[in-house]
């Protein structure tokens, strides 16, 4: 397979509760698959400008990229002449807010799966490995995401 375009810059929008952790799937535009909000980086974009983006046009979402931990790897695109190998730097995305409202809703599904589920989703090779990278990286992307969010408070008791 040959390489095709520019590199890519996509998002593993997730988030955190308790201890589980949960990311956020999108559909593919061409043929329905679950996969991950990417795009081409705009000019005079950033990597973090591009994420917040593709956050927002694909999945409606809003937050934090933990820009500490990119993961690139090389992920299958169905072209018009066939399938293709791009590469694409992904980067944890800590969920803040999410919007029913976005420019792609029309087009697309969203699936939240938690992460002990999420290769049933994403059950291709790819994103496979990616997912498997993600969790690899887990233990410091939740102490970097314990930064922006606190954690919630506990119940509060009542006086006997």
């Amino acid at each position: 397979m040959p390489i095709i375009g520019a590199h890519r810059v996509g998002i593993v929008p997730f988030d955190i509760k308790d201890d589980a952790v949960a990311i956020m799937f999108v559909t593919s535009q061409t043929r329905g698959r679950w996969i991950l909000p990417k795009g081409k980086q705009d000019d005079g974009e950033s990597h973090i400008d591009t994420c917040h983006r593709e956050g927002f046009e694909e999945g409606g979402v809003r937050g934090v990229v933990l820009d500490n931990f990119p993961i690139t790897t090389p992920i299958t695109k169905l072209a018009k002449d066939g399938k293709r190998k791009i590469a694409v730097t992904y980067y944890p995305y800590l969920v803040t807010e999410q919007v029913d409202v976005f420019p792609e809703a029309e087009r697309r599904q969203r699936h939240w799966a938690l992460l002990e589920d999420a290769h049933r989703v994403a059950y291709r090779e790819d994103l496979l490995h990616l997912i498997k990278r993600f969790e690899e990286l887990l233990p410091w992307i939740k102490a970097d995401a314990a930064t922006y969010k606190p954690p919630r408070p506990e119940p509060l008791r009542q006086a006997l």
